[in-house]
């Protein structure tokens, strides 16, 4: 079991990075959807820098499990607002791209705490 939560860890922290990576190199799919969702410019650093936080957290978590558990509980966290942004955009449609990032965060939490 502790295999599987490493590997899915793992996974979670290279999703999470590569999104904090695209929305501060201001890729053109995100930067189309930030408009759409009317996400303030001003916020597109601090969130991709949050996302790539989490992710570097959720590595550091093999060396200070607590801080794997704070980086988790903040993705968690920050894909959940990003559900209800998305909802609130009524772009529907996109609801599952933010699912898709907090799963394997989930899903190492979920892991980690049965091995």
């Amino acid at each position: 079991m502790q295999i599987a939560a490493t590997v899915v860890a793992v996974l979670a922290a290279a999703m999470s990075g590569f999104s904090g990576y695209s929305l501060l190199r201001r890729a053109p799919w995100v930067v189309e959807a930030m408009e759409q969702y009317e996400v303030p410019r001003a916020w597109w650093t601090p969130l991709g820098a949050a996302k790539a936080a989490g992710a570097l957290g959720l590595l550091a978590g093999f060396l200070v499990p607590a801080v794997g558990i704070a980086a988790g509980i903040g993705l968690v966290l920050y894909y959940t607002g990003a559900v209800i942004t998305v909802l609130r955009a009524r772009a529907y449609a996109h609801v599952p791209f933010p699912v898709i990032y907090m799963a394997p965060v989930v899903a190492a939490f979920a892991l980690g705490f049965a091995a």
